[in-house]
């Protein structure tokens, strides 16, 4: 495999198998090409989301390796900072510090991780909070800001120590329904610049404009892959037609 981001052969058990456990990664191999973005959908429990924490080691493997770039992501001594700062993880929850500014939110990690000077943190998480479209909203505080804007500035958050890719778990799941384009439109654009991204998401709208490849898993495995048009026109697998027989 040569790809920027490498699973190889990964299985992932919760519980005793022998008392019905569940393994929620069951051999998975992947691998994302940089400034591919690779859209994960399946039903639930199929392990996707497993999948991407692993990526992240906010989850040990049983079995099976993760690379990204020339960095095993599942060695025993892999320089867990690096990774993070390497793939930066946007989660369906936002996450942010409720104490905090929302300016302060995204200038902490290059300040305290990086050490990069405060002045220069904060030119440069201005720059990215004019990029997601909340320029205005530096000295806001979350609980001011819409559920929209609150991912939005999680997204600048990651952004801002500057990642090689990018990994989303239902980022818009927890939003309203007219707050969901905000937050694609900002994913979107950058799909557009080139970023690395693995997307976990039932976003059909963003699969079509923004994914070069849509990936089906189910049970632990994965079912079918394919370019959006090629999955979601003609699916091969009885499984996968009968999944996106429900949500297209």
């Amino acid at each position: 495999m040569s790809g920027f981001i490498r699973v190889v052969d990964a299985v992932k058990t919760f519980g005793d198998p022998e008392r019905g456990g569940v393994r929620a990664l069951d051999g998975v191999s992947l691998e994302v090409a940089r400034g591919e973005v690779v859209l994960v959908i399946g039903p639930s429990g199929s392990g996707k989301s497993t999948l991407l924490r692993a990526v992240n080691r906010l989850e040990r493997l049983d079995s099976g390796g993760i690379w990204i770039g020339d960095d095993e992501v599942t060695a025993k001594r892999a320089d867990l900072r690096r990774i993070r700062e390497d793939a930066g993880m946007v989660f369906q929850s936002f996450n942010l510090f409720s104490h905090m500014s929302v300016i302060d939110n995204v200038t902490l990690a290059p300040r305290l991780v990086r050490g990069t000077p405060a002045r220069e943190a904060l030119e440069a998480g201005r720059a990215i909070l004019e990029r997601v479209g909340l320029g205005d909203k530096l000295d806001a505080y979350p609980r001011q800001l819409s559920g929209g804007q609150q991912q939005r500035a999680a997204i600048a958050r990651a952004l801002a120590m500057n990642p090689k890719a990018l990994l989303f778990d239902e980022p818009t799941s927890a939003l309203d329904p007219e707050m969901i384009k905000e937050v694609l439109d900002v994913m979107t654009a950058l799909a557009d610049d080139g970023m690395t991204m693995m997307v976990v998401s039932h976003e059909m709208g963003f699969a079509r404009a923004a994914a070069d490849r849509v990936v089906f898993m189910d049970r632990g495995r994965i079912v079918e892959q394919g370019t959006p048009d090629e999955l979601f026109a003609s699916p091969r697998e009885e499984r996968t037609k009968e999944f996106l027989g429900h949500i297209l």
